[in-house]
């Protein structure tokens, strides 16, 4: 079964066409929405993977991404907006990283903030990844009176 998405890129006809994103999104009315902790690289024991590596480090906080998104019933394709957070003042360091959440996201290329920021929470994290999701949930058939079939209770 295909689940339609929520999420409605919005593309600038007066802004610059130089941004790898569509400059805003929506969702409508009943959406569920997701808001999910930044997406570190760390591996199922809690330590960071790919110590010193932009790149790497961001694949496996897209991988994380993917879990926690999954976890709450969405998927990459349902993401509204995310912020990139990288722990560098280096232009070269953001687009290491940027480079790797572009490409995952495909033709998905939602609203984003990229930032570069002089700390991260985890030792030798140098990526994370913030993201809102919205999902359109399927509706349960309807009982009597427009109620919910399940769960009805009769009488």
């Amino acid at each position: 079964m295909t689940r339609t998405s929520a999420v409605s890129l919005i593309r600038s006809r007066t802004l610059s066409g130089v941004a790898e994103y569509a400059y805003a999104a929506t969702a409508p009315a009943g959406s569920r929405l997701v808001f999910l902790a930044g997406a570190c690289p760390l591996d199922e024991h809690g330590a960071t993977v790919a110590v010193g590596d932009y790149a790497g480090q961001a694949a496996r906080a897209v991988a994380n991404l993917r879990t926690a998104l999954a976890d709450a019933g969405a998927s990459i394709e349902d993401v509204i907006s995310t912020r990139v957070l990288v722990a560098s003042a280096r232009q070269q360091d953001l687009g290491a990283a940027w480079k790797v959440v572009r490409d995952a996201f495909g033709d998905h290329d939602v609203p984003s903030t990229l930032m570069g920021v002089t700390v991260l929470g985890y030792a030798d994290q140098l990526v994370e990844i913030e993201a809102v999701a919205a999902v359109l949930d399927e509706l349960e058939p309807e009982g009597p009176a427009g109620l919910p079939a399940v769960g009805v209770m009769k009488g």
